[in-house]
């Protein structure tokens, strides 16, 4: 993957950065936004003692600052790192100290629920720009982030409506020059299309991998033991951030819900396939998957390895 590259003379995005949650979306923007030269200076900070200590023996930020108010006062730039059942407690623990202009942002996968949670707080001299970068791996915490992880990803902007337009371009600029393909939506519609893309897999990840878990006193441990590539990579994705999940799907009840009564209704036809022995039915869904596959390695988004294409650079 080819990295990011600011020409001469090119306005830097933020002077002064200020990034609360350090975990792995957080210490990856602090390391992309100090290697490609995002911000003048970058401000890290984190309810944890020990994820603060573990930020500054790492050297994510030119600060690791010990509250709220220090982190964001002077900062012309902050983002919102943390799950997204915490971004609304976040937006009011801020509000009083951000500037004039003060630009603000998230990188939560559920937009609605965090912009009506986050605007309830944030005063009106401040601007909100949602984003959502559709990046990460199983791991969690300061040590887990790397500065290439959304080199190549999608990040998708939902702004609301009335948004300045300066916002919104300094945000994207923020996003492309970490490496990241930007795509604007509207928060119902972002909410719908993660919910059939990351939170419905998510969702199955966590109850196949718990029914084998359910299953060990049958089995004797053997479907640990003789696990395929296709439960291993279930296992991968079921083993993400417990906390921040938990919000994802109360937080996007409607539309996960909407997409879960889909697919058990595509599942009840695929039982009944299997039932009758209509195996045409069967190779036809499994070939237009496998076409899908392809599709997402065609374009970039993922490669055939079994790394699944997130090796760090």
């Amino acid at each position: 993957m080819a990295e990011p590259k600011r020409q001469p003379g090119e306005a830097l995005p933020f002077e002064r950065l200020a990034i609360i949650g350090i975990g792995l979306i957080g210490s990856s923007i602090a390391l992309a936004a100090r290697r490609f030269a995002l911000a003048r200076r970058v401000v890290l900070f984190d309810i944890s003692d020990d994820v603060r200590a573990e930020a500054a023996r790492l050297g994510l930020g030119d600060e690791i600052v010990a509250s709220f108010a220090e982190s964001v006062r002077g900062a012309d730039g902050v983002v919102i790192c943390v799950p997204v059942g915490a971004c609304g407690a976040v937006a009011a623990e801020i509000s009083p100290y951000l500037q004039d202009g003060a630009i603000v942002t998230d990188v939560g996968s559920v937009k609605s629920a965090v912009i009506k949670a986050v605007l309830e707080h944030l005063p009106p001299h401040a601007r909100f720009v949602p984003a959502h970068p559709v990046a990460g791996t199983e791991n969690s915490g300061p040590g887990a982030g790397f500065p290439s992880l959304f080199v190549n990803r999608w990040c998708i902007l939902t702004p609301p409506n009335g948004m300045d337009g300066d916002a919104v371009a300094r945000i994207r600029a923020f996003w492309e020059g970490m490496g990241a393909n930007v795509e604007l939506m509207s928060p119902d519609h972002h909410d719908l299309v993660l919910a059939v893309t990351s939170h419905l897999p998510h969702l199955i990840a966590y109850n196949i991998v718990g029914t084998a878990d359910d299953l060990q006193s049958v089995t004797q441990s053997e479907v640990i033991k003789f696990s395929a590539g296709g439960f291993r990579d279930f296992t991968r994705i079921a083993a993400s951030d417990p906390t921040m999940w938990r919000d994802v799907f109360l937080h996007n009840k409607e539309a996960v819900l909407e997409v879960l009564a889909r697919f058990n209704e595509d599942l009840s036809a695929l039982a009944r396939a299997i039932r009758w022995g209509e195996g045409d039915k069967l190779f036809d869904l499994f070939s237009r998957t496998r076409a899908i596959r392809r599709g997402i390695v065609s374009q970039g988004q993922e490669t055939p390895e079994p790394d699944f294409g997130r090796r760090k650079i």
